[in-house]
Order: C-alpha cells, then structure tokens, then sequence
C-alpha cells in the first residue's frame, strides 16, 4: 500500500512539473515573437516612409521653371520690316452729357427751455439735386485701330539649322533698331515677341 502512495506521488510530481516547464517555454516564445515581428514592422514603416521622403526631395530638385535662355533665338541675319500702325475711319453714336435738377422742402424743428417754457422752433429750406447722365446725340466719325504697329526682324540658320531660313521673328523696337543697323547675315541673338509678321 505504501509503495502505490510512493508511485502516485512521483507521477503526480512529474506530471506538475511537465506542465510548469511547457507553461513557462510557451510564454517565453510568444514574447520573443511578438517583439521581434513589432520592431520589424515598425522599422520597415520607418524605412518606407524615408524613401517616400527622398523620392518626393528628389522630384522637387529636378523641378524647373522654363528661363528667358529658353525663349531665345539666334540666326543670320536677312532682313528687318517696319509694320506702321494702321487705321480706318469709323463711325460711332455721339454721346452727351444731360443734366437735370430737382427741389426738395426739408422741414426743420429745434427746441429750447424746459416745463412750461419749453419751445419748439420750426422752419423750412429748400434742397437742390442735380443728377447728370449720358444720352445719344447723333454719331460722331473716329479712327479705328485696324493694324497694330510690329517690328520684325527675318533670320536664316535659325538656332543652327541650315534648313531653317526665311523665319520671321516680331521683336522691340530696340532690337529692330540693333538688327537694322547690323550688317547683312550678321549673327543676331534676341528673344522674340512672337513668330511671323
């Protein structure tokens, strides 16, 4: 009898000490675990992040607005033309100014004294208003802007190409100025107004 206590107690005994060994291994790993999966989460999304950051610094750095170099032309010079401003005679309703002026009584009243000898002075004035507008008095003839004023300036080799002759730039004045007095198929480089003339 006593030796079936003695068998029990050892099985129970173990059996104890199973159980705590396998309790206490499965929370240590699951710790590991979840700690490891954490930091790697969080440093992948830290890395992530950087790289948009660069991407997008990198994109902002090669962004460029288009400069005044990008506009200009050059070429042989082949001929300039003065475009005078032209205009045409024209008819439109001739407008006048028509005024008219209107009266108004304004009644007045003012007080003084108190009680029983409090008085009440009254009185009238006479207010004048004048108001204006624009009526047609028949037409009026005027001259109309048909053609604006342009100065031109004609370039061959335009920007090196050989193909590219008899172009026609709209310049300033100034630089039809400098292109006039510059000799024929002279290099001239300016930034056009626009194209044709």
């Amino acid at each position: 009898m006593f030796g079936k206590r003695l068998v029990v107690s050892g099985a129970i005994a173990i059996l104890i000490g199973t159980l705590g060994a396998c309790s206490g291994g499965g929370n240590g790993g699951d710790d590991d675990g979840i700690a490891w999966e954490q930091s790697d989460t969080v440093s992948g999304g830290d890395d992530t992040t950087s790289g948009g950051s660069d991407t997008t610094s990198g994109y902002d750095s090669t962004t460029s607005t288009p400069s005044a170099q990008d506009s200009t032309v050059h070429g042989l010079k082949d001929s300039v033309r003065h475009v005078p401003v032209k205009t045409a005679k024209a008819t439109r309703p001739h407008m006048v100014g028509k005024c008219s002026t209107t009266t108004r009584r304004v009644r007045h009243t003012s007080s003084s004294g108190t009680g029983s000898r409090r008085t009440t002075r009254t009185w009238y004035t006479t207010e004048r208003h004048r108001s204006c507008t624009k009526v047609r008095s028949g037409t009026e003839t005027y001259r109309r802007t048909v053609r604006t004023e342009k100065w031109c300036v004609e370039l061959d080799d335009v920007n090196g190409d050989t193909a590219r002759d008899d172009v026609w730039y709209q310049v300033s004045s100034s630089v039809y100025v400098d292109a006039r007095a510059a000799d024929e198929h002279a290099r001239l480089e300016f930034v056009p107004a626009g194209e044709g003339c």
